[in-house]
């Protein structure tokens, strides 16, 4: 059962961004730099975080490093500390075959997970009917946030029908739509509203070449002669684990043009300078390769972390990657939260 004040905020909208993972330059778990990052979202004014997702890494699942449930326990100990309000949407990611994306359910919801972030990547032997017996299991331990990875990272394209049936199922509260493609993303719209459930799921965005737009689109589907309509609400992001505090002031801008019907030019523009942006962060030049390594240093040029380093040797920056989030750096100032960030960081990282 979803609390009530969890439920409000995630049909209100909210900015949700996806926790990376702080290591050491031994690529272990640098402890202080991942309850630096939670604190620094928490007060950045984020409506909630969402941990052991891709930004997170998937590899800390593997028993070579074993540190899903440590990161975990780790954000929720960090939100307890700060208080967050009842409404703080807290997100666990879970992936991976039934069996263990059912213990990964059983684990964040016992130690006070909201919603389950359930990922249907790396399981291409699986029908999308087998997907589907998969979430009705898992939704049974906990309320379930969808989510459409996208196929660049792991992903696969899922039909219409997978998603109507995914809608369809009780404790399914949201969508995660993140597959960098309209086309894709309006099969997930069409399947909502085309749902008897379609006023109980909300929608959230990952299109992180896309975040302004789908914020600002109200759909507009067909359904037995009668138009329904379905906003994406808010963004559960990687793209929105840097620079947080600016993007819960955009947000806001975002939802009063949106809520009023006014919506400037001047937005439509900053939404494609976030995307540009996004584009070097991501690494979208070399097929998002340095995607998570690109988050990190981010994090990494403002003191968050000690260094862009991955689990895997093989994440890393690609050539010309930096060179790159520098000109992103130059170009839009405007957009970058750094004075925020240098005012707590020590508080953060103590």
């Amino acid at each position: 059962m979803l609390n009530e004040d969890v439920k409000q905020r995630l049909h209100q909208g909210t900015v949700i961004p996806a926790h990376p993972l702080a290591l050491t330059s031994n690529r272990k778990l640098d402890t202080a730099g991942q309850r630096a990052l939670t604190r620094y979202y928490i007060e950045a004014g984020a409506g909630g975080v969402a941990v052991g997702v891709h930004t997170t890494q998937f590899e800390i699942r593997d028993p070579q490093f074993n540190l899903y449930e440590k990161v975990l326990r780790l954000a929720i100990e960090e939100m307890k500390r700060k208080n967050v309000p009842r409404s703080f949407i807290k997100i666990a990611g879970i992936c991976g075959p039934v069996d263990q994306a059912l213990k990964e359910a059983e684990y964040a919801k016992g130690i006070g997970y909201d919603l389950g972030l359930l990922s249907m990547g790396g399981l291409r032997e699986l029908s999308e009917e087998k997907l589907l017996e998969r979430t009705r299991k898992v939704a049974e331990v906990i309320p379930i946030i969808g989510f459409y990875l996208q196929p660049a990272v792991g992903g696969r394209k899922l039909s219409y029908k997978f998603w109507k049936s995914l809608t369809d199922i009780p404790n399914v509260h949201a969508i995660k739509i993140a597959p960098f493609n309209r086309y894709l993303t309006h099969d997930v719209i069409r399947a909502v509203c085309n749902s008897d459930r379609n006023k109980e799921i909300a929608i959230y965005t990952g299109n992180d070449d896309n975040i302004v737009n789908d914020l600002l689109t109200t759909f507009r589907v067909d359904v037995n002669g009668e138009k329904v309509e379905k906003k994406i609400v808010g963004g559960l992001l990687g793209h929105w684990s840097v620079w947080t505090k600016q993007v819960v002031k955009l947000f806001e801008v975002i939802c009063m043009q949106r809520d009023s019907n006014q919506v400037t030019s001047e937005l439509l523009t900053i939404g494609q300078e976030i995307t540009d942006a996004n584009a070097a962060f991501f690494d979208a030049a070399n097929d998002f390769k340095g995607s998570i390594a690109g988050v990190n240093e981010v994090l990494r040029r403002q003191g968050l972390l000690q260094g862009n380093w991955c689990l895997l040797d093989k994440e890393m920056l690609s050539p010309k990657q930096s060179e790159e989030i520098d000109r992103v750096y130059q170009a839009y100032p405007h957009l970058n939260d750094d004075a925020f960030v240098k005012d707590n960081i020590d508080k953060w990282l103590s």
